[in-house]
C-alpha cells in the first residue's frame, strides 16, 4: 500500500513539473538582463515573448512574468489575430493585452485603425477606442468606440 501511495506521488509531482515547464514562456532579445531593484527582466532590441500561443515583439520590454509593458514598435500576436502600435501592457491572470500609440488591426474583410484597444483573448473580443476607423466590405466609417468580436467576425 506504502509503494503505491509512493508511485502515486512520484507521478503527480511529475505531471505537476511538466504543466509548470510548459506554461513557461520563450523570451528573447538582443540585450536582456534582470534588474534586481525592480524585479524585472529587461529586453532590448528585437524583443520575442511567446507564451501559450501568444508572442509579443517590441523594440523593448520588461516583464515579471505576469505582466510585459513594451514599446517601440509592437506587435501583439495570437493565431490570426494581430495587432500593431506603439506600446502594449499584457496581464495574463486576466487574459488582457493593451495596446496604445495609433493601433491597426486588420484580418480578411477588416481594417480597425484606433488610438488605443483592449483585447480579451479569452472573450475574443477587441474594444477600440478613440478615433476609430473601419473599413468593412468595402465600406469605411468612423466613430470614436466599438467592440469587435473576433471569433464571430461581427461589430458591436
Amino acid at each position: 500500500m506504502k509503494a503505491k501511495v509512493f508511485i502515486f506521488c512520484i507521478l503527480l509531482t511529475i505531471f505537476s513539473m511538466s504543466s509548470v515547464f510548459a506554461a513557461a514562456p520563450v523570451i528573447t532579445a538582443d540585450q536582456q538582463y534582470f534588474d534586481i531593484s525592480s524585479g524585472l527582466h529587461v529586453l532590448k532590441g528585437n524583443v520575442h515573448i511567446e507564451h501559450n500561443g501568444r508572442i509579443v515583439t517590441a523594440g523593448e520590454a520588461k516583464t515579471n512574468l505576469v505582466e510585459i509593458w513594451g514599446s517601440g514598435g509592437i506587435t501583439f500576436t495570437q493565431d490570426d489575430i494581430r495587432f500593431v502600435g506603439s506600446n502594449v501592457y499584457v496581464y495574463f491572470p486576466s487574459n488582457t493585452a493593451k495596446i496604445d500609440g495609433g493601433v491597426e488591426f486588420s484580418r480578411p474583410g477588416i481594417e480597425i485603425n484606433a488610438e488605443r484597444v483592449d483585447f480579451n483573448w479569452k472573450s475574443k473580443v477587441a474594444v477600440f477606442n478613440g478615433n476609430v476607423q473601419i473599413m468593412q466590405n468595402g465600406k469605411s466609417w468612423q466613430t470614436n468606440s466599438i467592440s469587435y468580436n473576433v471569433i464571430s467576425n461581427t461589430i458591436y
